[in-house]
């Protein structure tokens, strides 16, 4: 079923308020009746840890988005339920992530998200809706009509390179155990200094959406993931709804080599095989996708 620029703004709404409501619950939990879990995910920490507002927090989006699945033959994946394949067959699926960053949750610090997305099975995100409930900001996009922010039209800050203090990266707490860690550094305070920038800003606090819109927040920044052995790599529910906001917003949203996201992957539903790199800029993302072809990172 081929969705009409009506059916997207009557669904973009549907996304937009199950993320308020998935929201509120997850900033009004009481932290201290937390009980954090573990499942069978992918290789990192952070892809393994589970609460039961994760949980709470799906079965609401669930309650706002599953009567549009039976009226537009929408297929469903969703980071707490199998993987049932629907969205191989049928031409759009939503793309949930209930509770992105759930470390930073359980730690009480900023960068977890509601994250929404409705992607077509040729891959192409159509819907892009991410709600912070930490700093109340709500992004979201549809294609072809723009980004806004909390409802208002939001262009990318037009921030020329090398006219802010530091160039801003922004990785996931793994990558501080990559082997080549310190290797890559150095070579991102060579690029900083061949962009013009002193020094570096290094961030690895948030989830995969809240980096993303950091990237965007504090342009000139760059979030990237390299490709991995293991399955993980971040879900495809964890950069379908940024990479819809960046594509309104003219930003690269890329797999590390340059190429365009694979969000509907046929064999596994994670992103290692490829990497992601979000940047601001464009000269900064062929500098990242420079990095790792010369280091020949694994």
């Amino acid at each position: 079923m081929q969705l009409s620029t009506s059916d997207l703004y009557l669904l973009s709404q549907c996304a937009i308020s199950a993320a308020f409501q998935a929201g509120q619950i997850i900033a009004n939990f009481e932290r201290d009746k937390l009980t954090v879990n573990t499942k069978q995910a992918g290789s990192s920490l952070a892809s393994q840890v589970v609460t039961e507002v994760d949980h709470l927090s799906q079965a609401i989006i669930l309650q706002n988005l599953l009567p549009s699945c039976e009226i537009y033959d929408l297929a469903l994946l969703t980071e707490e339920s199998p993987d049932d394949g629907s969205r191989l067959e049928k031409d759009y699926f939503w793309c949930i992530d209930p509770l992105d960053g759930t470390l930073p949750f359980i730690e009480g610090v900023s960068g977890y998200s509601v994250s929404i997305a409705l992607v077509s099975r040729e891959s192409v995100p159509t819907i892009g809706v991410i709600y912070d409930p930490v700093e109340q900001i709500l992004y979201h996009a549809v294609r072809g009509t723009g980004v806004f922010r909390n409802g208002k039209p939001w262009q990318q800050p037009q921030q020329p390179l090398n006219k802010s203090p530091a160039l801003t990266f922004m990785s996931d707490r793994s990558f501080a155990n990559h082997p080549q860690y310190s290797e890559v550094l150095i070579e991102l305070e060579k690029i900083a200094k061949t962009l013009g920038y002193k020094e570096i800003e290094v961030i690895q606090q948030a989830g995969g959406a809240i980096n993303a819109c950091w990237v965007l927040e504090k342009s000139p920044a760059c979030y990237f993931k390299f490709p991995c052995e293991h399955p993980g790599g971040g879900g495809l529910w964890d950069f379908s709804a940024s990479a819809c906001l960046f594509n309104e917003m003219n930003a690269i949203a890329s797999d590390i080599y340059g190429q365009t996201l694979d969000l509907n992957r046929a064999d596994s539903i994670f992103m290692n095989h490829r990497g992601v790199l979000y940047s601001s800029s464009d000269v900064l993302a062929e500098l990242i996708v420079g990095l790792y072809k010369n280091l020949k990172l694994s």
